[in-house]
């Protein structure tokens, strides 16, 4: 809870609302996936705005805006997103970022990289100095997992499989995550440019070619608004 008396869940309400004012009516909107994303699906869903369609980073956001009455299609369906809405788990001075904590990286990746617009939607316990305060979700093809975990240890982190109930989790794409502490990442773009060509590795949590433009900050003060060049 902040000075203000405002929980971290009462200011992800607060910039779930304030993403509304971003939404481009009778155009398609792309939609993340977290818990803040959910608080927007929910504001959208109430809002009445006409939308022509969501298009979803997960299984998980598909089935909650669906359930909510909202129109949802492929991405395959569509040429172009006006606007990409998506939390982030980190979130750095230039609008970098670090995602991938609900394990929908690589179709946020995906969907992001189509979009005109990244409106990023995060508390500021995500604004950081320097990325790798949060674990670095790699999305990887399950057989290259153990070689992956030496070459970060080469890097100096410490990369482990993520779990859930006792087994290797399952991302919507049938891979697993792994999860990378210890590294601090000073130049986002060469960093996901060399990771991603590492063999096995199907997407790297760091966003840094798919940065967001703007980022809706939740603070103690209200929402703050952040554009990046």
């Amino acid at each position: 809870m902040n000075q203000t008396g405002q929980t971290q869940d009462e200011l992800k309400t607060l910039v779930a609302q304030a993403a509304l004012k971003h939404v481009v009516p009778g155009e398609y909107l792309g939609v993340g996936t977290g818990s803040t994303v959910n608080k927007f699906i929910d504001a959208l869903a109430a809002s009445g705005l006409n939308i022509k369609a969501a298009v979803s980073s997960s299984n998980a956001s598909t089935e909650r805006m669906l359930s909510l009455g909202l129109p949802v299609v492929a991405l395959t369906q569509v040429e172009r997103i006006a606007v990409y809405i998506d939390g982030a788990d980190e979130i750095d001075a230039k609008g970098f970022m670090v995602k991938g904590g609900g394990a929908a990286l690589t179709r946020e990746k995906i969907v992001a990289a189509q979009a005109d617009k990244f409106v990023c939607i995060a508390d500021v316990s995500k604004r950081v100095a320097v990325l790798g305060r949060f674990p670095l979700p790699v999305e990887v093809i399950p057989m290259a997992a153990p070689q992956l975990i030496r070459q970060f240890a080469a890097m100096g982190g410490k990369a482990s499989l993520r779990q859930s109930n006792g087994q290797a989790l399952l991302t919507d794409n049938g891979q697993q995550i792994l999860d990378v502490v210890g590294l601090q990442i000073t130049d986002p773009l060469g960093f996901e440019n060399t990771v991603s060509q590492w063999p096995g590795v199907v997407t790297v949590g760091v966003f840094a070619h798919q940065r967001a433009h703007v980022c809706l900050l939740g603070t103690a003060q209200g929402v703050q608004t952040l554009v990046y060049d």
